[in-house]
C-alpha cells in the first residue's frame, strides 16, 4: 500500500487528546527495543518518520500517525524497560491499559515480538491482555534480519507454539532492514482498514 503523506498528528498522555476524527487506529504494542519505531518507517518507505533510538524506553507517550486520512498507526510506548523507575513503568502502562480499554477506534493490534528470543513474562501478560480484549491482532515475528533466512519459518512457529498453539492469530516474520515481508503485512493491515 503507498501512504503519500504520513503524520505524527500528536503524541498523547490522555483520552481528551486523542484524535476525534474516528478513523480505524491499527495499535502497535510491544517490548521497549522491539522494533515499534522501525516498523512504522518500514512500513511507510520513510526514514525518520517515527523516531528511532538505540536506547530503549524512549517513547513515553501514545503516537498517533495520520496515514492518508485512511487510518492511524498508533504507537504504544513499549514495557519492560528495566532502567525506567518503578513509578515511570506504572505509569507507562497505565498509558497502554487506558488507552486499549477506551479507544473505540481499535481496528487491530499488531503486537510485536523480538524473532530471535522466547516472549518474556511481560510479553505473555500483554498476549494474555491482548487475547481477552477480543480485538483482532496479528503478531509480528520482528528483526528476521538477525536470523538465517532458512530458520525464520521455523523461529516463527516455534514462537506461536509458545503464544498460540490454537493457531487462530496469524504469524508473520518481520525485518525493517530486507523489507521482503512488507507486502505480507499490508495484505493483512488493509482487511482492517477498509
Amino acid at each position: 500500500m503507498l501512504i503519500k503523506n504520513p503524520i505524527l498528528t500528536v503524541s498523547a498522555v490522555s483520552p481528551k487528546q486523542y484524535p476525534k476524527d474516528n478513523l480505524p487506529e491499527i495499535v502497535l504494542v510491544g517490548k521497549s527495543n522491539v522494533g515499534k519505531s522501525s516498523f512504522i518507517n518500514t512500513l511507510v518507505n520513510r526514514k525518520k518518520l517515527a523516531r528511532t533510538s538505540s536506547e530503549p524506553g524512549k517513547t513515553r507517550q501514545i503516537n498517533f500517525y495520520n496515514m492518508d486520512n485512511k487510518f492511524y498507526l498508533v504507537d504504544l510506548p513499549g514495557y519492560g524497560y528495566s532502567k525506567m523507575s518503578k513509578q515511570e513503568q506504572e505509569k507507562v502502562g497505565n498509558f497502554i491499559e487506558e488507552y486499549l480499554q477506551k479507544s473505540k477506534n481499535i481496528a487491530l493490534i499488531v503486537f510485536l515480538l523480538d524473532i530471535r528470543h522466547e516472549p518474556t513474562s511481560n510479553d505473555k501478560l500483554m498476549y494474555d491482555y491482548i487475547f481477552k480484549t477480543n480485538l483482532p491482532c496479528l503478531i509480528i515475528a520482528n528483526k528476521a534480519d538477525k536470523i538465517a533466512v532458512t530458520k525464520v519459518e521455523s523461529a516463527v512457529n516455534s514462537l506461536q507454539e509458545i503464544l498460540n498453539p490454537l493457531k487462530d492469530i496469524v504469524f508473520l516474520p518481520f525485518s525493517s532492514e530486507r523489507k521482503i515481508y512488507t507486502d505480507d503485512v499490508w495484505n493483512i493491515l488493509k482487511q482492517y482498514i477498509h
